[in-house]
């Protein structure tokens, strides 16, 4: 499914001069994975907040598949929004009475929880465990369980590694990748964490005092160095690098999304 939003202005008081959203309008294309980047304060979770309709622009429209998702609120089960710390989405005190708790608001057979459970990498044991006595990485699972439980076309996570080992954190990069690539997700990430999204995003936003700097590719995105440095966005360390050797060493690499083609593409030139 696509996500449009329309001239989508927002403030959190409408007394106040500045726009914590300014007329954003852009389109997040269906099975993409689309990552929010920006300073703190800049509006990412803001934006995730109008997309998932937790709250209402004050001004334009958002829309899924051209349905405005605030007058027809029923399009909002085909959004699910993984939050930042995983026990704010939490209602019950164990793993399965709150995955059991999600499948019952969306008229979801209990019998599901045990193949969600399975589909983020946990094993069936941990279903009566209290979820006070999870690790961080479980935590993280569950949320994202007890969202996959009623099947939502759109997942919106923000900040889903951060806190997390490495270990855990490939876990759910790992996942994001197959809720995409195997089960034709739409995704919309936002995290501090450039290089994560600088690898896994087929489009970026860029955003800054709630408006769209950039919006494409991560490899077109990331060469407009005089706009990005203007406004002071974080730079992933691969750009950071290729840069560096370009205009320090005069080699010019193709631009690399990841280590390993960086790695080849160095060992080609250099």
């Amino acid at each position: 499914m696509a996500v449009v939003l329309s001239n989508v202005s927002f403030k959190h008081n409408k007394n106040d001069k500045k726009k914590t959203i300014s007329n954003i309008s852009l389109e997040i294309y269906d099975k993409n994975i689309c990552g929010i980047i920006g300073k703190s304060g800049s509006g990412k979770t803001t934006l995730l907040e109008l997309i998932d309709g937790l709250v209402k622009p004050n001004e334009g429209k958002v829309l899924i598949d051209d349905i405005d998702i605030n007058k027809d609120k029923s399009i909002r089960k085909e959004i699910g929004f993984v939050f930042q710390f995983p026990e704010q989405q939490f209602f019950e005190q164990t793993v399965k009475k709150e995955i059991e708790f999600s499948a019952k608001n969306y008229g979801i057979k209990k019998e599901k929880v045990k193949d969600v459970i399975k589909l983020v990498g946990l094993k069936e044991e941990i279903l009566n465990k209290k979820l006070n006595n999870l690790s961080n990485g479980e935590r993280r699972m569950v949320a994202i369980a007890s969202i996959l439980i009623y099947n939502p076309n759109i997942i919106l996570f923000d900040e889903p590694t951060i806190g997390l080992d490495y270990k855990n954190k490939k876990k759910v990069i790992q996942l994001i990748k197959n809720l995409k690539n195997r089960f034709g997700k739409t995704i919309i990430i936002v995290s501090h964490d450039v290089d994560l999204l600088y690898e896994l995003c087929d489009k970026l936003i860029i955003i800054n005092d709630g408006k769209v700097l950039l919006y494409g590719d991560a490899l077109s995105v990331y060469k407009e160095m005089d706009i990005i440095n203007k406004y002071n966005i974080p730079v992933p360390e691969i750009v950071l690098f290729e840069n560096y050797v370009k205009s320090n060493k005069n080699i010019k690499l193709m631009n690399s999304k990841t280590v390993n083609d960086l790695i080849k593409e160095v060992y080609r030139n250099v």
